[in-house]
């Protein structure tokens, strides 16, 4: 029988490709003055970092309301997810192909429509879902004369519409195909998570001549170690209970902006709505592929 999961040498050079696709496509708000300090920065995880629950949750609800899939295929695909990641039992194949499709449901869309639709839905789902004591740790960087990215894997257009709202200098996030500004439904590369958001900072970094031990990463995830380990001052905001345990035992900042109950249930749960949210839009579009 034949192994189909895929080899750590084919997700590490997936994870290298998707980092340095995001960094090649990050752009620079123009209107931003020249930063007093250039060699230092601040990247910003999004998902519960910057912004209550995931971004490409709203995203998707907001495309599910314009009709892009149906309510049974997204409550179907996130149910299955959420129960793999509760028991611990995931098929590798799956997630391989979860992850292939992950932006399938805006194959044959425009990325100018999607630049257009996820303006509205920041608008609708996520603007009033910033955190505020994040928001306010942006702004000490940006007023300390740094540049500060967003690092997130939901997709790089919605990702930069949200630092374009928030002010910040741009944005690294997860490279859809397309051919002829139409979108194809493939990743370049792989989703950027875990170790491919580290390879888009190093790329980034390297571009815009940026001193890594000079600068700061935030995240709320223990996924996202590789981008917090990079860096010299790593803070948790948020954090799951292993990211939590990671940063005290390492004696790294910690910020959480959440209530207490709140805070307990996300420790539990983070995992496996994150989980849910991004393979239920990537099962509902590979659903959705099938139909059609």
């Amino acid at each position: 029988m034949t192994d189909k999961r895929p080899r750590p040498r084919d997700l590490q050079a997936r994870s290298v490709l998707a980092g340095e696709a995001s960094a090649a496509a990050a752009e620079v708000e123009s209107a931003l003055a020249a930063p007093r300090d250039p060699t230092a920065a601040a990247f910003f995880d999004v998902d519960n970092t910057v912004m209550q629950g995931a971004s490409i949750f709203h995203l998707a609800r907001g495309l599910h309301r314009r009709k892009f899939f149906t309510t049974r295929e997204i409550l179907g695909a996130a149910w299955k997810q959420a129960y793999f990641r509760v028991v611990g039992v995931e098929d590798p194949e799956h997630v391989a192909e979860a992850r292939a499709s992950a932006l399938g449901f805006i194959a044959g869309h425009t990325v100018t429509e999607l630049q257009e639709l996820g303006e509205e839905i920041f608008e609708e789902a996520m603007a009033d879902r910033i955190w505020p004591g994040t928001r306010a740790l942006a702004q000490l960087h940006l007023d300390e004369g740094q540049r500060v990215w967003l690092v997130t894997a939901a997709p790089i257009e919605i990702a930069q519409i949200i630092a374009r709202r928030l002010g910040l200098t741009g944005a690294l996030g997860t490279v859809a195909e397309h051919v002829d500004g139409v979108y194809t439904g493939h990743l370049v590369g792989d989703m950027l998570h875990g170790p491919a958001k580290a390879e888009a900072v190093r790329a980034l970094a390297e571009r815009e001549g940026l001193d890594l031990h000079r600068s700061s990463a935030y995240s709320d995830s223990y996924n996202d170690l590789p981008l917090l380990s990079m860096v010299g001052d790593p803070c948790a905001v948020n954090p799951d209970a292993r990211l939590r345990a990671h940063a005290r035992e390492q004696g790294w900042r910690i910020r959480d902006y959440r209530t207490g109950r709140k805070a307990l249930r996300a420790g539990v749960l983070a995992g496996a709505v994150a989980g849910a949210v991004t393979g239920a839009v990537a099962a509902g579009a590979t659903l959705r592929s099938r139909r059609h």
